[in-house]
């Protein structure tokens, strides 16, 4: 009974290799080609090149505590910095779960890059999310 199992085992793995399965060799992926480096004259011009993106959390607190700042109040701090849009964003991160424990919402404002050390003065940072 044995040796019937024995050459049945070998008979499949013959068979099997017979097929190329076992003497194939992975090819190698494809390599993926490089995106063209983007036009000097195009990103120089671009309004969105000039553009940064400053935050500051509203105040918002788990459990209802806190009272969050609305976009329009936290807009007057800006005073003097050209808001290209404003917004309200989660910034996406994990935060602990207790009650008075920050809930991540934060009021988030495009402007000028030029103008990102004035923002950084009044307390804003660099949106880095997404």
């Amino acid at each position: 009974m044995g040796v019937r199992l024995a050459i049945a085992f070998l008979v499949l793995v013959v068979l099997g290799c017979a097929e190329g399965h076992c003497r194939r060799t992975m090819d190698a992926p494809p390599e993926a080609a490089a995106p063209p480096p983007p036009q000097a004259d195009e990103s120089a011009d671009s309004p969105e090149s000039d553009q940064v993106f400053v935050y500051k959390y509203d105040g918002s607190l788990q459990c209802g505590m806190g009272k969050a700042v609305s976009v329009d109040v936290m807009a007057k701090e800006l005073q003097g910095i050209p808001i290209r849009s404003k917004s309200k964003k989660n910034d996406g991160l994990m935060h602990i779960q207790v009650c008075g424990s920050i809930t991540g919402k934060a009021n988030v404002y495009e402007i000028p890059a030029k103008m990102l050390k004035k923002a950084e003065t009044k307390g804003f940072k660099k949106w880095t999310f997404e």
